[in-house]
């Protein structure tokens, strides 16, 4: 006779539940009375579920999801008419921006896998990419000139989890994905509300420190790396918590362990190489090699995905400019780990990194009361797309250039000076 096993589940509810409680809590500061509009893939339903659940303790008027799920988009992939690829659900997204201008808060729950379109027509994911982006881009200057509070946190997805850990079992994937979420996240203490307010003072002083030190450029030099990056006129550092226009206080992204800021789209000079693959789109992009001139990339190369990369390239005129640099130390957790996660939102907290595309107008002195004009003018610049790559390590070195010239060490060996 077999003794039936209780199912283990390899997520620890425990830790879920205080991601949850640390999503509403730290990342949204979500008000009473505040409606919250969530977007998840189906996989991550347990954590939804405590949000929500958190959401409506904490006073939430309607919590709203939208759902994804890789089936459905495959299907769209393999049966779908070829003219669908050039269109997005409009009305959707103009909701979306409708309910953010109503000072809905924005939560999103990342873990897709981030291959799940490497196989299909790379030409109909660009196309419906683009499609997407325009009709998304009402919603995403919402949440990118932070006119609400928004955050986004992670769920071990066991399509994700696989390609982190391909030689785990599936179960063991998700479990040990799980421990790293939670580890970047911040959960895994015994308080981690009191371990996130200690965790922004530090950014805080950092962002503090270079907002004191107006630098002019910054200067990063390591192996293939020779850049220089000037930074917009009256830019500001952020780390960290920051207040948005409707005047509420959150850590949008969970995890962090960045300080950053606009550079001047107009005034980054040299070469750099990427010390992290990028997983952009369900393609892995490997060794990317650019040169800039007068801020523009006139030059790109890449030993894996060089293809994807020139399409992204040439999404619109911004895309070959720069619209954030950010400093993150290589002894960060995340770094630490030492796990290529595939995600972004992790990747670019283990290393220092540059964003193509669309700047913060946040990361302006006096952001909130600069028209998109004056953001122009101060060397912000813009674009349907933001995407960010990592080129920092324990080999770069940084420098702050002052307006006159001199130099100041920021970074030695990918740590804080």
């Amino acid at each position: 006779m077999t003794s039936a096993t209780p199912n283990h589940h390899p997520v620890d509810h425990a830790k879920l539940e205080k991601l949850a409680e640390v999503a509403v809590r730290v990342g949204l500061q979500l008000q009473a009375g505040q409606d919250l509009l969530m977007t998840a893939p189906v996989a991550a339903m347990p954590l939804v579920r405590l949000i929500t659940r958190e959401a409506y303790k904490a006073g939430a008027g309607l919590v709203s999801t939208f759902y994804s799920d890789e089936e459905t988009t495959l299907a769209r992939y393999e049966y779908g008419q070829d003219a669908s690829f050039d269109r997005a659900a409009t009305w959707l997204y103009e909701g979306m921006a409708k309910a953010f201008s109503n000072n809905t808060a924005r939560l999103a729950i990342a873990g897709e896998n981030p291959m799940l379109l490497s196989s299909q027509d790379p030409n109909k994911v660009a196309r419906s990419n683009r499609a997407n982006s325009a009709a998304y881009k009402p919603a995403l200057e919402k949440i990118s000139n932070f006119d609400t509070n928004w955050n986004i946190v992670s769920y071990p997805n066991p399509s994700w989890a696989k390609l982190v850990f391909p030689n785990d079992p599936e179960a063991i994937a998700v479990a040990k994905l799980a421990k790293a979420i939670f580890s970047a996240s911040r959960v895994d203490v015994e308080d981690p509300i009191a371990a996130w307010t200690e965790h922004n003072a530090n950014l805080h002083k950092r962002s503090s420190w270079m907002n004191g030190q107006r630098f002019s450029a910054l200067h990063f030099q390591g192996p293939g790396t020779d850049l220089t990056v000037g930074l917009a006129d009256g830019h500001e550092w952020h780390g960290g918590a920051s207040t948005a226009k409707n005047g509420i206080t959150c850590n949008p992204n969970i995890p962090t362990e960045e300080v950053f800021t606009t550079p001047h789209a107009l005034r980054v000079e040299g070469h750099v190489s990427s010390t992290k693959p990028l997983s952009h789109q369900g393609t892995l992009i490997d060794n990317i090699q650019v040169r800039f001139e007068g801020g523009r990339i006139i030059e790109a190369k890449a030993t894996r995905g060089e293809e994807v990369l020139n399409k992204v390239l040439d999404t619109d005129e911004g895309a070959r400019r720069l619209g954030e640099v950010a400093l993150v130390p290589h002894s960060s957790p995340i770094s630490a780990s030492g796990i290529l996660f595939y995600n972004t939102l992790f990747d670019e907290n283990a290393s220092c990194h540059i964003a193509l595309g669309q700047c913060y107008s946040k990361c302006f002195i006096d952001g909130v009361k600069l028209s998109q004009e004056q953001i122009k003018a101060q060397g912000g610049n813009s674009s349907l797309i933001h995407i960010d790559w990592m080129i920092g390590s324990d080999k770069v070195d940084i420098d702050g250039i002052d307006a006159d010239g001199s130099r100041v060490p920021v970074m030695r060996k990918g740590e804080w000076a």
